[in-house]
């Protein structure tokens, strides 16, 4: 087949130049692919001025509907995608990790965005900052999404992952996105995004894709546009120093290179669960995916006591490796992505023997299972082991992007940490001990130079996700070699394709801006209590002012028998005057918060559903037997869940005094009907 572009929302074979893409095993041509003929200028404006409006006029929890919706949608035609996908000599469980993997990310975006976001087009960074004595003028940060293009430039190992994972958190921004796959593998890469496209989910603009290079693209960015980028750290170095990425201070993240490695600490002596775990571990990051992983294991840092056994433990279970066709069942590693892949493994493995020898595996000595050595693209599972590691620079600066891992020997600690560090920085790292002393201090060790630590030890080994699985709740990206950028990460990624703003102004200011009350603003008479208007009719700034009532010592003391806290504080006058904090008897805090909703909840049956909890606690003032509370209850923030018929609703709560002074301050979260509650 031939490949197209999908540019400006119509789909467009290239016109020339194009490139022979070849199943890995069989050599047998998959599809060409050419993106000769692509108007990028075009591109960026469709992007900005079609795709970003459609994206922007959405709430951040719509924007997850979406995601949602295109993750359901794509689980209907997972088995097209793995059929595929045997083409880039991907076994099932390789195709797993990626297709399930980059859908599942989708889900989890969905989910953080819905319940992590608020149901609006703004997001509030950190609290109000107070800058004046009187409270009049005042600071809030504000998120807004990039009026630009994200492009997403991808590897060739993970070709639905590779997209998912940089889509999930781009389009949760509200930002379109110029996908460009890796042409190697760009045919499974087109095939989902055909799908996706196909199904009308998304908006006009929102995606756009490429197949084959990126022409003048670059050319045409400017200071809204952002570059994602996964490849090779001289590509991405190239980029970076692109004319108009520097003119424009266009934002530029690149996860690249990396030489990870997985130490076992000095504790997992031979027989103990977490040397099996190690071993276990290095062989499933050496084959999984043919090793073609930029988080995959490539020093295995070892006790140099544990060496040999190490060694032995590995040749044995890389042994029982069956390496050949990706579609037969019983094949544990299929080949590498293509022979162009292979020849560069080959290559970078030569520079390792130079420094290392070979203790498992030979590239000219391969059995295969239902495949030929000579058509498709088999490197073998290749162990080697670097005896002097004084003297030795290959084994932390060449990476043989296949199955090929190091075992470097160490004397203690600190050893192990900076033959780690002298990767220049890693995307991931492991730690296999069961020496809680010992894992902490490696990790504070390696923190500085790896996006990642995964400990593992006999407790956790049935739940650990692994060495090399970046998970969407976690940042993924490194220092130094790595790339010095981050994907991922929740929340945190999609903060990548928004520009934080500091808005400064009255408190009034601040709350039109944010939708969001802040201390000084209006309050507003709801003329009800605002316990009697539905969601739709409550007003932000919306404010009940209780009455007092007066805390009494028989308060306290039933308060005490009833909970059971009889904190001495409260109770025994001697012991609290010695308090220099109270200097003598107090109420609970938890009294106050009690009486404070005795004083504001409207009891009968209405809108208010539930509440569901409290947010931000703080006593700021102690209530003393004799002291006179009144609660101000402020509608602060609200977001709709229209598909539950209600929302949530967050007070702002205050209890004063008898002279004004605040002794409490929190926020009352609570659910409201978006219907009108008819009488009983």
């Amino acid at each position: 087949m031939q490949l197209q572009s999908f540019v400006s929302g119509k789909w467009q074979a290239g016109t020339r130049n194009f490139v022979t893409l070849r199943d890995a095993t069989t050599n047998e041509v998959v599809a060409t692919a050419s993106a000769e003929g692509v108007d990028y200028r075009a591109m960026l404006w469709n992007a900005r001025c079609v795709g970003g409006p459609n994206l922007r006029d959405l709430t951040f929890h719509e924007r997850a509907g979406l995601l949602k919706a295109v993750a359901k949608m794509l689980m209907e035609h997972k088995d097209e995608f793995y059929r595929l996908s045997y083409a880039t000599g991907a076994t099932k469980n390789d195709s797993w990790v990626d297709i399930d993997g980059g859908i599942s990310t989708l889900f989890v975006y969905a989910s953080k965005g819905t319940r992590e976001l608020p149901n609006s087009r703004v997001y509030i960074d950190g609290a109000v900052e107070a800058i004046s004595k009187a409270g009049t003028f005042v600071g809030q940060h504000i998120c807004l999404p990039l009026e630009g293009a994200a492009v997403h430039i991808n590897a060739f190992n993970f070709p639905v992952w590779g997209m998912l994972e940089k889509l999930a958190p781009t389009l949760l921004a509200g930002v379109p996105a110029i996908v460009k796959p890796a042409t190697a593998t760009s045919y499974l890469t087109e095939q989902v995004f055909r799908r996706i496209v196909e199904s009308g989910i998304l908006p006009d603009g929102a995606l756009q894709l490429i197949c084959g290079g990126v022409g003048d693209l670059f050319d045409h960015l400017n200071c809204q546009d952002v570059v994602s980028f996964t490849g090779s750290a001289t590509t991405a170095q190239r980029l970076r120093q692109h004319p108009a990425v520097i003119a424009n201070a266009v934002r530029f993240t690149s996860e690249t290179d990396s030489l990870n490695s997985s130490i076992l600490g000095p504790d997992a002596a031979a027989g103990t669960p977490e040397l099996d775990l190690f071993v276990r571990e290095v062989v499933r990051e050496m084959t999984s995916k043919a090793g073609q992983k930029c988080t995959a294991i490539r020093k295995a840092i070892v006790p140099a006591e544990r060496a040999s056994d190490v060694i032995d433990a590995l040749r044995v279970a890389l042994g029982r490796i069956a390496v050949g066709d990706p579609r037969l069942e019983q094949v544990r590693m299929g080949p590498v992505a293509s022979a162009g892949q292979r020849r560069e493994v080959l290559e970078q493995l030569a520079k390792l023997q130079r420094e290392a020898e070979l203790v498992h595996g030979d590239p000219k000595k391969l059995d295969l299972v239902g495949a030929d050595a000579e058509i498709g693209a088999f490197v073998p599972p290749t162990l080697l082991y670097c005896r002097d590691t004084g003297s030795a620079e290959a084994i932390h600066s060449v990476e043989a992007f296949g199955p090929v891992c190091t075992v470097v020997p160490y004397q203690d600690l600190d050893g192990a940490i900076e033959l780690a560090r002298r990767g220049g920085g890693s995307l991931a790292g492991s730690v296999f001990t069961a020496d809680d002393k010992v894992a902490a201090r490696l990790v504070l060790g390696l923190a500085p130079f790896h996006g990642r630590l995964v400990v593992v030890n006999r407790d956790c080994a049935k739940e650990s996700t692994g060495h090399g699985s970046p998970l969407p709740h976690l940042v993924h990206g490194g220092p130094g070699r790595a790339g010095g950028g981050e994907e991922m990460g929740g929340i945190r990624g999609v903060m990548h394709y928004m520009q934080r703003t500091a808005i400064q102004g009255t408190p009034d200011v601040i709350a039109a801006v944010t939708g969001r009350w802040v201390k000084g603003a209006r309050q507003l008479d709801p003329g009800v209590h605002p316990f009697r208007k539905t969601f739709g009719e409550l007003v932000i700034g919306d404010t009940f002012n209780s009455g007092e009532r007066e805390v009494t010592i028989d308060d306290i003391e039933r308060f005490a028998e009833l909970s059971g806290d009889r904190f001495y504080a409260h109770m025994d006058e001697a012991a609290a005057a010695r308090n220099p904090l109270f200097g003598s008897r107090v109420a609970h805090g938890y009294f106050l918060v009690s009486a404070a909703a005795g004083l504001f909840v409207d009891p009968p049956y209405g809108p208010v559903l539930a509440n569901y909890g409290i947010d931000g606690l703080r006593f700021t003032k102690p209530v003393k037997p004799g002291d006179r509370i009144k609660v101000r209850l402020t509608c602060k923030e609200k977001s709709l869940r229209p598909a539950a018929g209600h929302g949530e609703v967050r007070w702002d709560t205050e209890i004063t005094n008898q002279n004004g002074e605040t002794v409490a301050g929190y926020d009352v979260l609570t659910i409201v009907s978006e219907k009108a509650i008819p009488d009983a």
